[in-house]
């Protein structure tokens, strides 16, 4: 069942600059970094509802590292995925976070969001 769901999820939304999936979350902005050279926040998107972090990848950008940290900068999960897909993350503590997207170039991608109680 979840297969399909993030299926749907993929497939869903926009393809526009700073996509998103509209989940009923809030949405997080993706922006490129300092070591990003093209443009790919339209082919990633992230959502975070309650402790539930959304992220899809519309295209294949091949193996994509997300790295989910603190504000602070302690990283609380990192996982390579391959693309393109959708996963769901739980963030177990409230607080401020930071979701970086690293592709296989090395362009990262970086957005931040808050886990409220």
């Amino acid at each position: 069942m979840l297969t399909g769901l993030m299926l749907g999820v993929v497939l869903g939304y926009p393809k526009e600059k700073n996509t998103y999936i509209n989940d009923g979350g809030d949405i997080i902005l993706i922006a490129k970094s300092a070591h990003g050279s093209a443009p790919k926040t339209n082919s990633i998107s992230a959502s975070i509802t309650g402790h539930s972090l959304t992220v899809a990848f519309s295209q294949n950008l091949g193996e994509v590292t997300v790295e989910i940290s603190t504000a602070s900068g302690t990283t609380i999960f990192c996982l390579s995925v391959q693309t393109p897909t959708g996963y769901q993350y739980y963030i177990p503590s409230s607080g401020s976070y930071f979701v970086t997207f690293t592709l296989p170039n090395g362009d990262e991608y970086l957005g931040e969001f808050v886990v409220s109680e």
